[in-house]
């Protein structure tokens, strides 16, 4: 270490400020794996003894609990990147590579800025100079080792999960109806009201096979429809609400009502300017899809009958009759159809 501090810590060097990133990857991790996050702290009492003074020694932990896979959401890297792009800091120190970066973008990023502006980078092993050949080639090494090991690390557990997935023992989150019996089993809820509610959602669009018109009912009774508070206060409760437009087609469009597992049915995607999106796969590009794998509230043929008529409405009109209307008229309850430039008297409006 001696050796080191003398022959790559200058006095330029300390007169900038050193940075200790901490990071653990989940917040199991932080709550767990305590050894590790004491270790990472510890690294100040290195940049004391290379000369730093204590208050000159700035802790970045806002990132404990946030995977390094890339830099994204993770404001405590964009920060101390920030820092020695600025030239404020001398020295950034971190446990091992894969506590800065998993992406090697992210960590070559930080190695170039680090060699333009004549920072040290310090992990257990050493000090590297990236204004060096020799050091920035070893770093560029590690750090594809550490995207490597993430690699592994993700291609076992997707692994495990599509055979969990498989077999149909997947535990994935249940729309409202669906719950998880203590045995594991998927079952219907044993809210009376709750299935009454979903019962009659079904029976209502098998009467107007119409999404719109199944709401515009439920809101001309005064039927309300539950849902569950997902997160934040009040996680896990049940509200009852007006039931809307989406929300209805989403549960029409679900299969689990219809008894099915399902696996695969979106996928993330990139977009510019979104952090996270998420798209819908073709039906014939399900992962997995095992029909009658628990209690339903339709059937499968349904199900399927459902989807056609959800997909006419999409492209075209379709009476309480079953007969398909171009998609620029108007329909009312009573099945009277006009031309695209008029609306019927009664207000109604059933066109998905």
């Amino acid at each position: 270490m001696s050796a080191d501090r003398f022959q790559k810590v200058t006095a330029d060097h300390l007169r900038r400020d050193a940075f200790l990133y901490v990071r653990q990857s989940s917040l199991r991790q932080v709550l767990e794996n305590t050894e590790s996050t004491k270790r990472q702290y510890a690294l100040r009492d290195r940049a004391v003894s290379l000369g730093w003074p204590i208050e000159r020694i700035h802790i970045i932990d806002s990132d404990l609990g946030v995977s390094g896979a890339s830099a994204e959401d993770r404001d405590g890297f964009q920060h101390l990147v920030a820092e020695v792009a600025n030239g404020h800091a001398g020295i950034v120190l971190g446990l091992e590579v894969s506590r800065l970066a998993r992406n090697n973008a992210d960590w070559h990023r930080l190695i170039e800025l680090s060699a333009l502006t004549q920072t040290l980078i310090l992990d257990e092993d050493g000090i590297y100079d990236p204004a060096y050949f020799n050091d920035r080639l070893l770093l560029g090494l590690k750090g594809a080792m550490s995207e490597a090991e993430l690699h592994v690390l993700n291609a076992r557990l997707q692994g495990g999960i599509r055979n969990k997935a498989r077999r149909g023992e997947l535990e994935l989150p249940l729309p409202i109806g669906l719950t998880y019996h203590p045995n594991g089993s998927v079952v219907l809820d044993p809210d009376q009201s709750v299935r009454s509610a979903i019962e009659l959602l079904f029976d209502t669009f098998r009467q107007t096979l119409s999404g719109t018109a199944t709401v515009r009912r439920f809101r001309r009774e005064g039927w309300l429809f539950p849902r569950f508070v997902r997160r934040g206060v009040g996680k896990g409760d049940l509200l009852w609400g007006s039931l809307d437009h989406s929300r209805a087609i989403q549960i029409l469009h679900n299969p689990r009502y219809a008894g099915a597992f399902v696996y695969g049915r979106t996928r993330g995607a990139y977009r510019v300017g979104h952090k996270h999106h998420t798209v819908k796969v073709a039906r014939d590009d399900w992962q997995v899809l095992i029909r009658e794998a628990h209690p339903g509230y339709i059937d499968w043929e349904e199900f399927e009958r459902n989807q056609v008529t959800l997909a006419q409405n999409a492209g075209g009109l379709v009476s309480p009759a079953g007969v398909l209307f171009p998609a620029r008229g108007w329909a009312c309850c009573r099945a009277v159809w006009c031309a695209a430039s008029a609306a019927p008297a009664c207000g109604c409006d059933i066109r998905k």
